[in-house]
């Protein structure tokens, strides 16, 4: 009885603690939520974010070379490997250049595009806010015109007087949730 408890506990490991069962996620999310639950298992131990990793950069092509090589046909067997080992770090650099000049090409059109979006954008906002400007406008001159004419004609109707007080002129800070000023998509 004794070995078989021995041989259940492993060197190393805790004997109270029960194995957990193995679960195989199905989804995305189901392998999302079981990391979480690992992570929240110990909410104490510190967890490492890891860096970005640095963008590869190829060497600097050498000053000076120390080992030209020649065009003799007594060249070794062992020269052409050497040979390729620096057409290969040369097509490699030389990729990589290109890959960046591409990068920041794409980058500047980006840059490029966000702002005559943003330029079209204000453009557009500054239109629709004259447009509201004049329609208030418009709106407080009618105000200002039918209380006129109820001034001109306070003796005909008491109603007349009492629609007239309804149509006081509105500060720009009052707000009206009843009655829009405008209606969006009229034709």
């Amino acid at each position: 009885m004794a070995a078989t408890r021995e041989s259940n506990t492993r060197p190393g490991k805790p004997a109270g603690k029960e194995p957990q069962p193995l679960v195989i996620a199905k989804t995305a999310a189901e392998e999302q939520r079981l990391k979480l639950e690992r992570l929240m298992r110990n909410p104490d131990k510190p967890v490492t974010i890891p860096e970005r990793p640095k963008e590869w950069n190829p060497r600097a092509p050498p000053e000076f070379v120390r080992d030209v090589m020649g065009s003799s046909a007594g060249a070794g067997s062992g020269e052409f490997h050497v040979y390729r080992h620096l057409r290969r770090r040369e097509y490699q650099r030389q990729e990589c250049m290109d890959t960046m000049s591409e990068k920041q090409k794409m980058d500047k059109e980006y840059q490029e595009k966000l702002q005559k979006n943003n330029q079209a954008t204000a453009e557009k906002t500054a239109k629709r806010r004259k447009k509201r400007q004049k329609l208030k406008e418009k709106k407080l001159m009618a105000q200002k015109a039918k209380l006129e004419e109820g001034k001109d004609g306070d003796g005909d109707s008491g109603s007349n007087s009492a629609s007239s007080s309804d149509m006081v002129p509105r500060k720009e800070g009052d707000d009206d949730a009843e009655e829009p000023s405008f209606v969006m998509g009229g034709r």
